[in-house]
C-alpha cells in the first residue's frame, strides 16, 4: 500500500486507463520503470497489447466509459495483482464543437471524462478505507481549471472531473487516500494533432512530450500535491481567473475573436 508523501514504492500495484498511446502509455512506462506492477487498459486493443508486452504488464482491453467496463477492469486487475494500490484514470475524449455538439457527443464526453472516475472510485475506495489508504490520479486538463475554446463538452466534463477529484480529496484525505488531478495544456498526442486550428493555442506555452508529462507526474507522487501542472504557467492563469474573472473572460474572448477572424 502506498504511503502518503513517499511516492510509489517498487511493487506498488497500479492500473492505468487510456494506456494504448499518449500520456497513458508514458505513465504506464514510467510507473513500470519505477518498479510498479502495472495493469494497462484501453479501448484500442492492438496498440494496448504492444504496450503490455513491452512493459510485461497485463493488458485489459475494454471500455471504461461504462459501468460494466470499469467493473470488469477492476475485477481483472484485482485477480491479477491481488489488490489495487493506485489508480490512474487517464482515459478521456474530446468530442463536438460549439453549440453544435450533439447530444451523443455530450453524453459520450460525460460518461468517459466524468463517470469513469466516479464508477472507479465507488469500487476502489471502500477497499482502500479498509486497508488504510490508496491513490487516485485523475487525468483532467488545464481546460478543467480554465476552459477550452470551441469545445464545450470537453471543457465542462473536465471541470467536472477536477471537481470530483476535489470532492474525493476533501472527503477521504484524512483516511489515507491521496487524490491528485493532472492538468496539462498542450501535449504531443493524437488529441492535439486532431485539434485543428486550436493546436497553436494549446501549444502556446509549449506542447510537451507525453514522457515529460509522465516525469512530472512521477515527481508529484512524492509530495502528494493535488494539482499536477506540467505547464507551470497554468497556475498563474488559474490565479488570474480567480482574482479577476471578468478580465480573464475578456482575454479569452479576445482569443475567441482571433479564431473567428482567422476564418473570415
Amino acid at each position: 500500500m502506498p504511503t502518503p508523501g513517499a511516492g510509489l514504492a517498487p511493487g506498488t500495484r497500479v492500473v492505468v486507463t487510456g494506456a494504448a498511446r499518449g500520456i497513458g502509455r508514458a505513465l504506464a512506462t514510467r510507473l513500470a520503470a519505477g518498479g510498479c506492477r502495472v495493469v494497462v487498459a484501453d479501448r484500442d486493443g492492438e496498440p494496448l497489447a504492444e504496450v503490455g508486452q513491452r512493459l510485461d504488464a497485463l493488458a485489459v482491453p475494454g471500455d471504461v466509459s461504462t459501468l460494466e467496463g470499469v467493473t470488469a477492469l477492476v475485477e481483472t486487475a484485482r485477480e491479477h495483482l491481488g489488490a489495487i494500490d493506485a489508480w490512474f484514470g487517464n482515459a478521456g475524449i474530446d468530442r463536438g464543437r460549439g453549440l453544435g455538439a450533439s447530444e451523443a457527443e455530450w453524453a459520450e464526453s460525460h460518461e468517459l471524462n466524468v463517470m469513469a472516475h466516479v464508477r472507479a472510485a465507488r469500487l476502489l475506495v471502500p477497499d482502500w478505507l479498509e486497508r488504510g489508504g490508496g491513490r487516485f490520479v485523475v487525468t483532467a486538463s488545464a481546460a478543467g481549471l480554465l476552459t477550452m475554446l470551441e469545445a464545450p463538452a470537453y471543457s465542462v466534463s473536465k471541470h467536472a472531473a477536477v471537481a470530483f477529484a476535489e470532492w474525493l480529496s476533501v472527503t477521504y484525505r484524512h483516511r489515507g487516500i491521496v487524490v491528485q488531478a493532472l492538468c496539462p495544456q498542450g501535449v504531443r498526442t493524437d488529441m492535439l494533432a486532431r485539434s485543428g486550428e486550436l493546436q497553436q493555442l494549446l501549444s502556446r506555452d509549449e506542447a510537451l512530450s507525453p514522457e515529460t508529462v509522465a516525469e512530472t507526474v512521477w515527481a508529484a507522487l512524492g509530495d502528494d500535491r493535488f494539482l499536477i501542472l506540467p505547464h507551470p504557467e497554468v497556475a498563474a492563469y488559474y490565479t488570474a481567473r480567480a482574482g479577476d474573472t471578468d478580465a480573464w473572460l475578456g482575454g479569452m474572448n479576445r482569443l475567441q475573436r482571433k479564431i473567428e477572424e482567422s476564418r473570415a
